[in-house]
């Protein structure tokens, strides 16, 4: 099949999109709002975009509990969603309202980041302590922006030393789960290298 993007009439019972665009990381994102409430939520659509500096970007579909706390503090966590916290981390995904502190409903425990203030993620073996750098609205065909990238500057690393062998991060060891199309997810349990030939 090969259908026009824009019109979208793929016509498939759901938009095959995201199954295309997989595995995508889980952007597991801790943040805080103005009265001092944590919020937790998991984002499909998110990535390392650089380094040297670091930054990383969020895709948010509307203004949503973290979007709103980002703006309002500038600052957020990205915690690893692993196949061990897979559970919590979907629980975390629950529609609640804004005054809800997600790490209590999903029964994990919120640990102070060091260079910023939302907690991160005890459990998880790895966060990235960011810092706002830009939100950018992304307008429909109509110029209507209802979705938003989040771009932040990562300020601070966490990684659990259990995962740390031989001067690198054992990134399979940890178990990281990313975000297929529909329901489904993928874990990562086996690495293999393959060299650029420059």
């Amino acid at each position: 099949m090969h259908y026009d993007a824009i019109d979208n009439k793929h016509g498939l019972p759901t938009d095959p999109f995201k199954a295309i665009v997989a595995p995508r990381p889980i952007g597991w994102v801790s943040s805080m709002a103005k009265t001092g409430i944590p919020n937790l939520a998991p984002y499909s659509f998110f990535n390392a975009i650089a380094e040297q500096p670091h930054y990383v970007v969020i895709g948010s579909g509307g203004m949503k509990d973290s979007l709103t706390n980002i703006e309002a503090m500038s600052e957020f966590v990205i915690n690893l969603a692993t196949y061990d916290l897979r559970e919590p981390m979907n629980m975390s995904s629950a529609r609640v309202a804004p005054d809800v502190d997600e790490f209590k409903l999903a029964g994990l425990t919120p640990e102070p980041s060091r260079f910023v203030k939302p907690p991160r993620v005890k459990e998880s073996p790895a966060a990235l302590e960011c810092r706002l750098f830009q939100i950018i609205p992304l307008p429909d065909d109509h110029g209507d922006a209802h979705q938003y990238a989040i771009i932040g500057r990562v300020v601070g690393v966490y990684i659990d030393d259990r995962f740390i062998q031989d001067g690198r991060v054992d990134t399979a060891a940890m178990r990281p789960i990313a975000r297929m199309g529909y329901s489904e997810y993928a874990t990562v349990e086996a690495a293999w290298r393959m060299r650029r030939p420059d």
